[in-house]
């Protein structure tokens, strides 16, 4: 059957050629198009209830995770020339296009009660415009006088001072917050230049353009440092320009068309699937060098070059097809996942991957057919003796080390498993950032001073409409219970609610004296009844944006109220840890009978995010163990090979798993994510390893173990240059910017070179006690 395809693929070159190219033109147009995801989570299923939940909030009450803010420390803020500069500062954020609001000292509002209308009026507390001192003094004594904006707008005892920016909810999920936020950071920079004053940044807003921004950037570098190392080593190797071109125009083409399919399925580029094109590359240099190396060995036996491209074809071709089956299924398995990024990660890679078969099989066999043939120096690369060497080093330990060989393998997998027990799953929202990062260091700040900036949403409910206007003293008795406990928390922030509100009131109603911000009483509830009402009966329009903003902690049925929460990013598991403390603490305040309490927000689903692709991703790879099995048994029709080649392949996974437990590396998405990866693209060796063995077996006269031996030989040297290409591949995502791109590279590394050694030490050993076990 190979013969016959090769013989195809030679007479029919140049059509086949002509196809690849209209095709590969026809992905590159739309690969042109693809444009980076402003999406910042899609990790959920929609049919998650958290899910479900989330957007039933946003929906009632708006979104939870719009807010920039931007932290300043400093002992100055009410001296003239700073505190103008400062309010010059709100206001000319208050200009940019998409800015919805700014909350500031400066733009701070409070209540006054107008004696003739016995009503609540909102006035600015500072004046507009350049203020002189005294003014600044006098204002300044009326916002330390409110109590509201504590720990809000500011932090009294380290002189924190905080400006929150209200960014477009549909602008964020667009290109144009990258102007947005690129124009108030640029404006905050040139306050802090000015005044000589460190400025701090955070918020979803600017984390979400940030990373977006950082994803394109090392997707383009990782493009090129992965092409430019496979040239380097393929000219290493080779020694021949023309080999490197071609094997650069196969993976030039794979990293077009794993574009191209992006955008023909309708998907853009996440901070996962920004690895596929660095990736194709890495996958695809391997198929080269194999056909490559096979063409160079069947010309050196045979001397003619139609021939060697024959025998190439015939031999690789169902080597190549089942790893990159494998390879693919390594990948492929994603798509089995319930969550949409994993889905496209595992759709893209597992189409691309077997694309890469195809273009290899057509391209380099018609390519080659017209250049010339082999010169000596370009196989010279087959007799380096430092390579034969070390293949005699192996032969060697597989013939007469054998009891070494398991024993040294039992000791490691033992220490292995120990650390595997060591192993603990977390992660954070920021995670992937250096500890050093500007991003990080900044996040720190806000939760220093501000307890954090991740939003926490808590939905009370009381189970029928207009029951918030039912008794609602004892509602917000316990709601204003509930909010004392979580600000007592040390990583939760003060709590906003209708209770805030309705202690602002009250302490305006009583002429602002702070002693009276408190929660209202039988007495001061027909005042303050108004605001719980379903329409703006104020007159005055700034009363009304007091109402509204009141109202907006309450849904319009006045059946639930919220309650806002910022706080720091603590990780998967000290959130579900907080989570269920609130939530045992809130039982006790609500009857569950007659409320229903519910947690939400972005911190929410990024909780349930990060476990549901942890989940999915210990799923896919059992799935690809099993699907991957599947094909090797189907490949060598024989248990007992199957066995010796899944061995193998498993070692080195517990290896790298025993690792991360040692060293600390916790068990996150892009961590789980190396196990299947590693193991489509490892088992490569194995299957080409055991199907030369296999083919040698049925067409040699010599003995099995004499075949194992050669089959050391014959794949032992393409082998380890594939794995140093892999590696080498794999090592670049080390040199990311983001923490999970770096565990990638360096486990995915660290688990190739285990592969390898294990596919050319143990797996011949374990052939060669099955072929004595089978004579016994």
């Amino acid at each position: 059957m190979w013969e016959v395809l090769a013989r195809i693929i030679l007479k029919y070159r140049w059509g086949l050629l002509m196809t690849l190219l209209a095709a590969t033109i026809f992905m590159a147009y739309h690969a042109s198009k693809v444009e980076l995801s402003y999406e910042f989570s899609r990790a959920i299923p929609t049919d998650n209830p958290k899910y479900k939940t989330y957007q039933e909030f946003r929906k009632k009450f708006g979104e939870d995770g719009n807010l920039l803010v931007i932290g300043i420390q400093t002992d100055k803020l009410f001296v003239q020339n700073y505190y103008n500069d400062y309010a010059a500062l709100e206001q000319s954020i208050r200009k940019i296009q998409w800015v919805e609001d700014v909350l500031s000292i400066p733009a701070a509002t409070n209540l006054v009660k107008d004696t003739a209308t016995e009503k609540l009026l909102a006035t600015g507390i500072f004046p507009p415009g350049i203020l002189s001192q005294s003014a600044i003094d006098s204002s300044k004594q009326v916002f330390l006088n409110l109590p509201f904006y504590n720990g809000i707008l500011y932090n009294p005892a380290t002189s924190a001072y905080l400006m929150g920016v209200r960014i477009n909810k549909d602008v964020l999920n667009s290109k144009r917050r990258n102007l947005v936020v690129s124009q108030i950071v640029q404006a905050g920079n040139e306050f802090g230049a000015k005044n000589q004053t460190e400025m701090h940044y955070s918020g979803l807003p600017l984390i979400r353009t940030m990373m977006a921004t950082r994803i394109a950037d090392e997707m383009r570098w990782f493009l090129v440092g992965s092409i430019f190392l496979s040239a380097v080593i393929l000219l290493i190797f080779f020694r021949s320009l023309s080999s490197t071109l071609l094997s650069l125009a196969v993976v030039i083409i794979g990293v077009l068309w794993s574009l191209g399919t992006m955008h023909l399925l309708g998907y853009n580029i996440t901070l996962l699937n920004a690895l596929i094109p660095p990736l194709v590359v890495v996958i695809g240099i391997p198929n080269c060098i194999y056909f490559l190396n096979k063409y160079h060995t069947s010309y050196n036996d045979t001397g003619e070059k139609n021939s060697a491209l024959i025998e190439m074809i015939r031999r690789m071709g169902v080597v190549t097809l089942f790893c990159n089956i494998a390879a693919a299924i390594g990948f492929a398995v994603f798509a089995l996942t319930k969550s949409a990024i994993l889905k496209e990660f595992g759709i893209v890679a597992g189409i691309n991957i077997m694309a890469l078969f195809f273009i290899s099989i057509i391209l380099i066999p018609a390519v080659l057919s017209f250049l010339p043939s082999p010169k000596k120096r370009h196989t010279k690369y087959l007799d380096n003796k430092w390579l034969l060497l070390i293949l005699n080093r192996l032969e060697n330990w597989s013939l007469h080390h054998q009891k070494f060989i398991y024993g040294f393998t039992a000791v490691i997998l033992v220490l292995a498993i120990t650390g595997i027990f060591r192993l603990r799953s977390e992660g954070f929202i920021v995670d992937d950032l250096p500890k050093t990062d500007k991003l990080y260091v900044d996040l720190k700040f806000f939760e220093k001073n501000f307890k954090g900036v991740m939003p926490l949403e808590i939905i009370v409910d009381t189970k029928r409409k207009n029951g918030l206007r039912i008794n609602p003293l004892q509602i917000f008795a316990k709601i204003d219970s509930l909010s004392a406990f979580i600000q007592a928390q040390p990583d939760m922030a003060k709590p906003l609610s209708i209770v805030e509100g309705m202690k602002f009131a009250r302490q305006a109603y009583y002429d602002g004296d702070s002693s009276n911000y408190g929660l209202p009483n039988s007495f001061d509830i027909s005042f303050l009844a108004q605001y719980l009402g379903t329409k703006g009966e104020d007159s005055s329009g700034r009363q009304s944006n007091f109402s509204r903003v009141i109202r907006s902690f309450m849904d319009s049925t006045r059946q639930q109220a919220r309650i806002s929460i910022n706080m720091a990013d603590v990780g998967s598991k000290r959130l579900q840890e907080i989570i269920q403390t609130v939530e045992n603490k809130s039982s006790q305040f609500f009857d569950s009978t007659k409320y229903h309490i519910e947690f939400t927000g972005s911190s929410v689903t990024f909780l349930e995010g990060s476990a549901f692709i942890i989940n999915g991703l210990k799923e896919s790879i059992m799935w690809a163990f099993l699907l991957i099995a599947l094909c090797m048994l189907y490949l060598f029709r024989s248990f007992k090979i199957l066995i010796c080649s899944l061995i193998p392949n498993v070692i080195p996974l517990i290896i790298t798993a025993g690792v991360m437990g040692w060293a600390g590396v916790r068990i996150k998405p892009s961590t789980v994510l190396v196990f299947s990866i590693a193991l489509g693209i490892a088992i490569d060796i194995t299957i080409r390893f055991l199907v030369n063995y296999k083919q040698e077996l049925q067409v040699s006269t010599k003995s099995p173990k004499e075949v194992v031996i050669d089959t050391i030989h014959k794949t032992g040297i393409s082998i380890i240059y594939t794995s140093l290409v892999l590696i080498a591949g794999f090592v670049i995502f080390c040199f990311s910017g983001f923490g999970g791109t770096q565990a990638l590279g360096w486990l995915t590394s660290l688990t190739l070179v285990l592969a390898t050694v294990t596919n050319l030490v143990f797996l011949p050993t374990l052939l060669l006690t099955a072929l004595k076990t089978g004579k016994k």
